[in-house]
């Protein structure tokens, strides 16, 4: 249990949750670091490979990606979330394709050379990440998915209380 001062509600910098608040605010600061080094080697700006990430996380859940559920992840409007697929497409990093089932309907998807570019660049990383994980057992695992989901939730609930 944290020990939290009772007069600043701070929690005592020793504590074993603050470590951890250091740790992935470290972890944090190292990733973006490492994608603002893919998004300079490739002309991207850093809200491209947000982009990017949020178009193959939705091709990895099934979901469909259209330009307005790319903008509300983005925190874009229109104008921004075109811009930024328009400069994708022109990459050749991200296809426009009707909706077979509603013409109407634009569906945002990455271009296979584009995945095999970020696998280039984040594969070796992703590799040693699964390594890291995989001398835990399944019990330790599994506590680590609940920990980082819990804490994923705790930090998109405070993303979205303040917007």
């Amino acid at each position: 249990m944290a020990a939290v001062r009772k007069e600043t509600g701070e929690v005592h910098e020793q504590d074993a949750g603050m470590r951890v608040v250091h740790l992935l605010r470290a972890v944090t600061v190292e990733l973006d670091r490492i994608g603002e080094s893919f998004a300079a080697r490739h002309a991207l700006h850093p809200t491209d490979v947000r982009a990017l990430i949020c178009l193959l996380d939705a091709a990895r859940t099934g979901t469909s990606a259209t330009p307005g559920t790319l903008g509300a992840h983005l925190g874009l409007n229109s104008a921004g979330t075109t811009a930024v697929i328009d400069r994708l497409e022109r990459l050749g990093h991200v296809r426009r394709e009707r909706d077979i089932r509603d013409r109407r309907r634009v569906l945002l998807s990455v271009d296979e050379g584009a995945v095999a570019l970020g696998w280039s660049f984040f594969g070796p990383l992703i590799h040693e990440v699964v390594a890291v994980m995989g001398g835990f057992d399944a019990a330790d695992q599994a506590t680590i998915e609940r920990f980082l989901v819990g804490v994923h939730e705790a930090v998109t609930r405070e993303r979205t209380s303040r917007e």
